[in-house]
């Protein structure tokens, strides 16, 4: 049989699991359920062999983050980066035109990677059934049968069989989010959820967006012809890939199409769209509540906490969701989960931080987390991974002291080099030429006290940086 190429799409923000999930570390990342992110679940079910190795869609601020977990669980993938959000639909056209130039007739399915399968394995042989489908001409989407009206998905009105005896029926009518009258309606009509997973022949999705969307097909194809390579990543060319539209792949194709198909798909689907779902999928006790992490639940049910560090204590009120870390804490009734989107752009229209970024900010050599901070001094702690460095670089408004805890730290300071161990300290002052490194085998990590009149992180000024940022 043909093998199938997977295509992750993993450039969403994940706001509406908001505090946990936000745009430095979105919910794709994160062990919603279970140990592993959505992002490796879903590539651990990319082993089988029915698959090729898959290409993953992302921009360019996850690009580490992406290989960080994709050596965590010892996979491979090839990485493609776009340079600006442009949703769904120029993401599918570019990874059309990427299986197209293997062969034309490459049959491609294309996965969201914070979405959740509860049988992998029959999801694999829903791929196998839908490819065959597909290598006929049909771009083919998996519908989930409704467990109730639902007004945040997408519904599938399916028709007659394509062939006698197929699994695989008509596609005929493909309709937007509705009202929850509506989403009443289409339950009991019959009508399944559109789960985000399409399963298509490359050349016949190039033909479509062609069709229907010109401007999207002819800027993704001059994006990968004009592509470059930078660290093994393939990034696609800026100039053309903002030439697309920026439009879904359903608003795109899959409403305008007469080849669209769906194959019934029971295999336990969900977008974990809110953090009711994330409650939903959670081991439970005997009263319905699910904790994770440091927290405790007292004469309640219903209640799902989840806390890393500090101790979270629900004691007497039901159906609710309790979110601690380390900077903000959620309280959310079940029934509010869609608000939460909502409550994190009055976030940002009130300039919080918070909002988008996590006190732990993750760099390609490791990651950073304040720890303190007042008008004239800031306490970081840093950890940089075994063989890693930060940019040579330098400051104009602060100075550095740092404190080795744990490791050994390759210290260049203008034209001197020291090795600082655990327990010592080194003092850099505003001016001076620097670069940290990592050059053991263990976790590099220190404490950095700055201290100066401005100390934001545009005050890095970088000479030379083995990861090619600005």
């Amino acid at each position: 049989m043909q093998k199938i190429l997977p295509v992750i799409m993993c450039g969403g923000s994940g706001t509406r699991v908001w505090p946990e999930s936000r745009e430095t570390l979105p919910k794709q990342f994160i062990p919603l359920v279970g140990e592993r992110s959505t992002f490796q679940t879903t590539l651990a079910m990319l082993a089988d062999p029915a698959f090729e190795k898959p290409i993953v869609v992302s921009n360019v601020a996850y690009r580490f983050l992406i290989a960080d977990q994709l050596r965590e669980i010892d996979a491979q993938a090839d990485i493609v980066l776009e340079p600006m959000g442009r949703d769904s639909g120029p993401a599918v056209a570019v990874a059309a035109g990427l299986a197209a130039r293997r062969a034309p007739h490459t049959i491609v399915v294309v996965f969201a990677a914070d979405h959740i399968v509860r049988d992998p394995a029959g999801l694999v042989e829903l791929c196998k059934k839908a490819a065959a489908a597909a290598a006929a001409g049909f771009i083919v989407t998996l519908g989930v049968k409704p467990d109730g009206p639902a007004t945040g998905y997408g519904y599938l009105r399916p028709g007659p069989p394509i062939a006698p005896e197929s699994c695989v029926l008509a596609l005929e009518a493909f309709v937007e989010k509705p009202d929850r009258a509506t989403a009443q309606g289409y339950v009991e009509a019959g009508y399944f959820w559109n789960s985000g997973n399409f399963i298509f022949r490359a050349d016949v999705m190039q033909g479509e967006l062609a069709l229907f969307e010109p401007a999207i097909a002819e800027a993704a194809e001059a994006a990968i012809d004009s592509a470059s390579n930078d660290l093994g990543f393939l990034v696609l060319n800026a100039e053309a890939f903002e030439r697309a539209p920026k439009k879904s792949i359903d608003y795109a194709v899959m409403e305008k199409t007469a080849k669209a198909a769906l194959i019934p798909a029971d295999i336990g689907w969900s977008d974990v769209g809110n953090w009711r779902a994330v409650w939903e999928l959670s081991d439970r006790d005997a009263s319905g509540n699910s904790v994770r992490g440091n927290g405790f639940v007292m004469d309640a049910k219903n209640v799902h906490v989840r806390s890393d560090e500090t101790l979270t204590t629900v004691v007497g009120v039901d159906d609710v969701i309790v979110v601690t870390t380390q900077d903000a804490v959620l309280v959310l009734g079940h029934e509010y989960g869609d608000r939460v989107k909502h409550l994190v752009d009055l976030l940002k229209k009130d300039n919080r931080r918070e909002a988008g970024e996590h006190k732990r900010i993750f760099r390609p050599w490791g990651y950073y987390q304040s720890v303190d901070a007042g008008q004239r001094y800031q306490v970081k702690r840093i950890l940089v991974k075994p063989g890693e460095r930060l940019s040579l670089q330098k400051h104009y408004h602060r100075a550095e002291h740092w404190i080795v805890v744990r490791g050994t730290a390759e210290v260049g300071r203008d034209l001197e080099t020291h090795l600082v161990h655990e327990n010592e300290s080194i003092y850099l002052p505003i001016g001076c030429v620097h670069r940290l490194g990592n050059p053991g085998k263990i976790n590099l990590e220190l404490i950095e006290v700055q201290t100066g009149s401005y100390l934001g992180e545009d005050d890095i000024v970088r000479i030379e940086d083995a990861y090619n940022r600005g």
